[in-house]
């Protein structure tokens, strides 16, 4: 995969992403009467979506110019050990005082530190060709 292509990858997984992060985001907000929009933006959803796709894309062009798509598998395994371990951070987080049923917010935000790597996946076979000896 060449930079181009990486970066292509990144951005559409990324923009895949951020538009499923908002769409959860705002079902989750209407359905329990809550907001964290003072917490969690939607620029920071956007950006956090695409720049983590686009890192994870660039892990792909990094493999293709090494030449060693045998180690495709363990870098999606390390994208996904990634992303468990990205929630320690929602786990962690010290909200505001002044936000209501702060014991929310941690199901909004943990699902969305999956939907990047998720959509990066899902979109992968659309732009790296994996050439097979069978």
């Amino acid at each position: 995969m060449n930079f181009t292509k990486g970066l292509l990858l990144g951005l559409t997984s990324g923009i895949l992403s951020s538009g499923v992060c908002i769409a959860y985001n705002e079902i989750y907000s209407k359905a329990f009467y809550i907001d964290f929009s003072n917490v969690l933006t939607i620029t920071g959803i956007v950006l956090s979506s695409i720049l983590g796709c686009l890192l994870m894309a660039m892990g792909y062009v990094i493999i293709s110019k090494l030449k060693k798509p045998v180690f495709i598998p363990w870098l999606n395994v390390l994208y996904c050990i990634l992303s468990f371990v990205s929630v320690i951070g929602v786990l962690g987080f010290k909200l505001p005082l002044d936000v209501e049923f702060p014991e929310m917010f941690p199901g909004l935000a943990i699902p969305m530190h999956f939907f990047p790597t998720l959509s990066f996946l899902a979109l992968v076979p659309f732009f790296w060709k994996l050439k097979t000896s069978n």
